[in-house]
C-alpha cells in the first residue's frame, strides 16, 4: 500500500467563519492544520505517496507542505477549477497515481477525523477480493448520515440516503468517509463533470455487480463539519481520545505552543489548545477551547467549547461557551456569548455589549 487520494477541496460553508481566510483542512487542530494529523496518520499506515485534491483556497496548502517530504511523504497536489464531488475529484487526480490496475488506492474525505486502522481496511480489501472498500463505522443517531447496510460476510447491500422515517432506518452503520478503490475503478467513474461517489459512484458500481465491501470499526469517529465538532476534534486530539502522531507536545489537559505566553494564573483544562504568540491573562479560565496563533485573552476571561480565532481579542471577564470568534475580532469586556454565537472576523463588539444574564 503506497498511495492515497486525500479529498480537500471543500468550502467549508458550515464552519464559518473560521474557514474565510483558510480552507477547512488548514484550520489548526491540536496546534497543527487538521491535514497534518491525516497526513501523518496515513504514513503511520505505510502510504508514501498522496494525492491533494484541492479547490477552494487552494494556493495555501503548497506552501505549506511542500513536496511532504517533511513528513516522510511524496505529495502532489491538483487543483479543481470548477469543483467536481467527492467522485469527480477522484477521477481528476486519476493520471497521477502509479499504482497497477488491481493495486489498491486509500480515499480519505479531508474532514474527518478517525482512529481507523488504516492497515485492517486494506487488509479487508485484499482478502475479500473487493472492488471498493468502505470504512464504516455506527452512530447512535443515523438520521443525517447515508445508511450503508451489508451481510454476514460484510458485503455491502444497499446504499440508502439520509432515511426520513422510522422504518427507513434499517442499519446504524453508516459510510465513513474513507475508502480502498482498485485502482482500474477510478477509471470507470466519468471525467470533467461533478460525480457524487456517495450518491453516484457507490450506487452505480453496486447495481452493475461490483463487489463493495464494508468494514465496521466503531474507533473513534468525528465529522468536522459544524463549529462545534471542529472544537471538539481539537481537545481529543490534546487529551489523546483521537490518535495522530502529529501533535507538537505531551497529551494532557492543555498545550500552549512553545511561543505562547499563560499567566501563571490562568488555568487550561479539557484539552485546551493556544497557539503561538497568543497571550492569556491571569484569572483566565479556558477549557475545550481553541486560541489561535497572536490571539489574546484578557484577565479574568471564562472561555468553554469555543474557538477564538487567530488575532483576535477577548475583553476581561467576557463568557465565551460554544461561541466561534472570527480572526481579528474583538469581543469587549463583559460579553456573555452562549452556543452558537458566531462573531465574523474582523467584527468588534463594545464592552458589555451581548448578556444572557443581568449586568449585575
Amino acid at each position: 500500500m503506497t498511495e492515497a487520494i486525500l479529498l480537500v477541496g471543500g468550502k467549508g460553508t458550515r464552519l464559518r467563519p473560521l474557514t474565510v481566510h483558510t480552507p477547512k483542512p488548514m484550520v489548526p487542530a491540536a496546534g497543527v492544520p487538521f491535514l497534518t494529523h491525516q497526513l501523518a496518520r496515513a504514513r503511520a499506515a505505510g502510504v508514501e505517496h498522496i494525492v491533494l485534491a484541492t479547490s477552494y483556497l487552494a494556493e495555501v496548502f503548497e506552501p505549506y507542505f511542500g513536496d511532504g517530504s517533511a513528513l516522510g511523504l511524496h505529495i502532489e497536489y491538483v487543483t479543481e477549477t470548477e469543483p467536481l464531488g467527492t467522485g469527480g475529484a477522484i477521477r481528476n487526480v486519476a493520471s497521477h497515481l502509479r499504482s497497477g490496475p488491481d493495486d489498491p488506492v486509500l480515499i480519505f474525505n479531508g474532514d474527518i477525523l478517525t482512529g481507523l486502522d488504516i492497515r485492517a481496511l486494506v487488509d479487508t480489501h485484499r482478502t475479500s477480493g473487493a472492488d471498493v472498500s468502505l470504512h464504516l463505522t455506527r452512530v447512535e443517531d443515523p438520521r443525517a448520515f447515508g445508511l450503508v447496510p451489508t451481510d454476514a460476510t460484510g458485503r455491502v447491500t444497499a446504499f440508502l440516503e439520509k432515511p426520513q422515517t422510522p422504518e427507513e432506518i434499517v442499519t446504524d452503520q453508516i459510510n465513513a468517509g474513507a475508502y480502498v478503490f482498485r485502482r482500474s475503478v477510478i477509471d470507470t467513474i466519468p471525467a470533467g463533470r461533478p460525480v457524487s461517489v456517495e450518491r453516484e459512484t457507490f450506487p452505480d458500481l453496486l447495481s452493475s455487480g461490483a463487489h463493495l465491501q464494508g468494514m465496521v470499526d466503531s474507533t473513534y469517529w468525528l465529522d468536522l463539519g459544524t463549529p462545534q465538532a471542529f472544537v471538539r476534534g481539537s481537545a481529543d486530539l490534546v487529551l489523546g481520545r483521537a490518535p495522530s502522531p502529529a501533535v507538537p507536545g505531551r497529551r494532557g489537559e492543555g498545550l500552549a505552543l512553545p511561543t505562547a505566553s499563560v499567566a501563571p494564573g490562568a488555568k487550561l483544562t479539557g484539552g485546551t489548545v493556544v497557539g503561538e504568540n497568543a497571550r492569556i491573562g491571569e484569572g483566565a479560565r479556558i477549557s475545550g477551547s481553541t486560541v489561535l496563533a497572536g490571539a489574546v485573552v484578557e484577565p479574568g476571561a471564562v472561555i468553554t467549547d469555543s474557538f477564538v480565532g487567530s488575532g483576535a481579542r477577548v475583553g476581561a471577564r467576557a463568557v465565551l461557551s460554544g461561541a466561534v470568534i472570527g480572526d481579528g475580532a474583538s469581543v469587549g469586556a463583559d460579553n456573555e456569548l452562549r452556543e452558537g454565537a458566531r462573531v465574523w472576523c474582523g467584527a468588534t463588539l463594545p464592552p458589555g455589549a451581548i448578556r444572557f444574564s443581568s449586568d449585575q
